[in-house]
C-alpha cells in the first residue's frame, strides 16, 4: 500500500499528519510512504528526518494525490484534491461532515472512502486513535499558558517581604478533555480554579484535579454518546448565564470550552457578563471557529470588550505545532495499524468493525455513515455492506 501525506495548504494550519516517528512505524508495517517536501517545516522537522525514517520525498503534490492508495491530511481535502484522487482511495482527515455536506457529496461522487477523525467513536478501544481528545488536551494546556501571559498578574500566591499577592482566579466553563486539562494546568501554576459543566457527573473529575465545581441548578441535563453536553433550552441557558455571570465577576481568567457535537457552539458569555468583569481580565474562547462561546469574540483576533481581553485564536492545538503533530501522527498511525492486513500489507476496510462503522463517511460512491445520512435527510441504506478484505 502506498500512503501519501501531502502538506497542509490552509494558512491557519501548522500541524502535519505525520511525524518522522509515525513514518517509521508505517514503513515497519510494510507500507510505502511518500511525503510532500516541506511537510514538517512548521513543526521543526526537516525533510531529511522523514527520509531517514524511510519516507520518499516528492514536490509533486498532484502525483501524491493521484497515485496514493491511502492519504493522510489534517484539514478536510479541497475539492481539487478530491478530483485528483483515484476512485477507491482512502482519505483520513478532519472532515466536519455535519457542516460540510457539499464536500462529503463530492467525496462520494469521486469514489473516495473518506474517514472522519471527528467521528471516531470515543470508546476504550479507540482511545489511541482519538484525535479529538489528543488535540483538545493540548488546547486546554495552551489556553491557560496564553491567558497567563496576557494577564497583568501572576497566577500563584506569593508571599514576600514586600507583601502577599493573592492567587489569580481561573474559571473554566466546560469540563470535557480541554476543560479538564485547563483546570489541571491552571492548578499546577498556582491559580484558584473554579469550573462549571452542565453534566453533573463530571463534578468528581473537577474536584480530583483540585478545582471547585460551581453548581447551577438547571434541571435535567445530559450528554451524548460522544461525551458532549446536550443542547440546553432557552430557560436553562438563562439560568446558566446568571450563575456564570456571578462567577465571571470575581474571576481574572475565564476559559470557555463548551461545544455541541455537529452543531454551532452555544453562546455562554454575553457582553453583559463581560461588562461585569474587572478591567484587564482575560477570556479565551476555544469554540470561536464553531460559532463562539463568547459574544463579540472574533476568529483569529484578540478584541477588547469593556476593558476585558477576549482571545479567539484559530487552531489552538496548532499553537504548539510539534507536540500537536506528534500526537496527531500517532493517532493516524494507530488507526492504520488497527486495520492493517499483514498478508496484503494494506489497510483493510473491515466495515463490520464498530470503529470504522462510526467514522467511515463515504465509500463506493455513496454516503454510508448512518448518522450523517440521517443528518442530511437521506434514507437508510437498504442493507449493511458485507465485510471486505484489504483494499487496493
Amino acid at each position: 500500500m502506498r500512503i501519501g501525506i501531502p502538506a497542509e495548504r490552509d494558512p491557519h494550519e501548522t500541524r502535519a499528519a505525520a511525524s518522522p516517528a509515525s513514518v517509521k512505524k508505517l514503513v515497519g508495517l510494510g507500507a510505502t510512504v511518500v511525503v510532500e517536501a516541506g511537510l514538517g517545516s512548521r513543526c521543526q522537522w526537516s525533510d531529511a528526518e522523514f527520509s531517514e525514517a524511510g519516507a520518499s520525498l516528492s514536490s509533486d503534490r498532484q502525483e501524491i494525490l493521484s497515485n496514493s492508495d491511502l492519504l493522510l491530511q489534517v484539514r478536510p481535502p479541497a475539492a481539487s484534491d478530491l478530483a485528483a484522487m483515484a476512485r477507491g482511495t482512502i482519505c483520513i482527515s478532519y472532515l466536519d461532515p455535519f457542516n460540510s455536506s457539499e464536500l462529503v457529496e463530492q467525496a462520494a461522487a469521486a469514489g473516495v472512502s473518506a474517514i472522519s477523525l471527528e467521528m471516531i467513536p470515543r470508546t476504550t478501544l479507540a482511545q489511541k486513535m482519538d484525535a479529538l481528545s489528543s488535540q483538545h488536551s493540548l488546547a486546554g494546556y495552551y489556553m491557560v499558558i496564553l491567558a497567563a501571559e496576557r494577564l497583568a498578574k501572576i497566577l500563584p500566591m506569593m508571599t514576600t517581604p514586600a507583601g502577599t499577592i493573592q492567587p489569580s482566579r481561573v474559571f473554566v466553563i466546560g469540563a470535557g478533555v480541554a476543560g479538564l486539562q485547563a483546570i489541571a494546568t491552571a492548578k499546577r501554576l498556582g491559580a484558584r480554579v473554579d469550573a462549571f459543566d452542565t453534566r453533573p457527573e463530571v463534578e468528581e473529575q473537577v474536584k480530583s484535579l483540585g478545582g471547585r465545581f460551581v453548581k447551577i441548578d438547571l434541571g435535567e441535563t445530559g450528554s451524548t454518546n460522544q461525551g458532549y453536553a446536550t443542547q440546553l433550552s432557552e430557560d436553562q441557558l438563562a439560568k446558566q448565564r446568571e450563575g456564570m455571570r456571578q462567577q465571571c465577576a470575581v474571576s481574572d481568567i475565564v476559559i470557555t470550552t463548551a461545544q455541541l457535537f455537529g452543531r454551532k457552539a452555544p453562546v455562554v458569555i454575553t457582553k453583559e457578563m463581560l461588562s461585569s468583569m474587572r478591567p484587564g481580565s482575560v477570556v479565551v474562547d476555544y469554540a470561536v471557529e464553531s460559532g463562539g462561546n463568547v459574544e463579540g469574540s472574533r476568529p483569529g483576533e484578540e478584541v477588547d470588550i469593556d476593558g476585558v481581553k477576549v482571545i479567539g485564536l484559530r487552531n489552538y492545538p496548532g499553537q504548539v505545532a510539534q507536540s500537536a503533530s506528534q500526537m496527531l501522527a500517532n493517532n493516524f498511525a494507530n488507526m492504520i495499524q488497527h486495520f492493517w492486513d499483514k498478508e496484503s500489507k494494506a489497510m483493510a476496510l473491515r466495515r463490520e468493525d464498530e470503529i470504522l462503522a462510526g467514522c467511515l463517511v463515504t465509500h463506493g460512491g455513496e454516503i454510508v455513515n448512518p448518522v450523517i445520512r440521517k443528518h442530511y435527510g437521506l434514507p437508510e441504506l437498504a442493507a449493511a455492506a458485507k465485510p471486505e478484505g484489504a483494499s487496493a
